[in-house]
């Protein structure tokens, strides 16, 4: 199976983008392959708790952000969010204390594009 990096930059501003994102990873994982998401501009706000529960996308089958989020983390995916991003819209590592996701440098994102078969951008 593949290693897939999804690349998230539309927040909650974007909720069908977002949520997009999020199906596509969750899917990804639910067929076996192994995915990391790099959450970076407006994104990082996806993993405040409000809007996780709040954010649902348009269309048949649609789940709130969160739904997709605990399969991603239940299914082994990894989610990075730019430390850069966090810092520029307020968001504090207390936000996300009990969430499984790591803040990173721009070179996590480049390392990670490098590491994967396959990118999908949401920009």
């Amino acid at each position: 199976m593949a290693k897939i990096l999804i690349h998230l930059t539309h927040g909650p501003e974007a909720p069908t983008q977002a949520d997009r994102a999020f199906l596509i990873a969750k899917t990804a994982i639910q067929e076996g392959h192994f995915v990391s998401m790099f959450l970076a501009g407006s994104a990082v706000q996806l993993l405040r708790d409000d809007i996780l529960d709040s954010v649902i996308g348009v269309g048949d089958g649609v789940t709130t952000v969160r739904e997709s989020y605990d399969a991603i983390i239940q299914g082994g995916g990894a989610i990075y969010l730019s430390r850069i991003s966090c810092g520029a819209r307020g968001m504090t590592e207390k936000e996300l204390s009990g969430k499984q996701a790591q803040l990173a440098e721009p070179n996590v994102l480049v390392r990670l594009t490098v590491d994967h078969d396959r990118v999908i951008t949401y920009g």
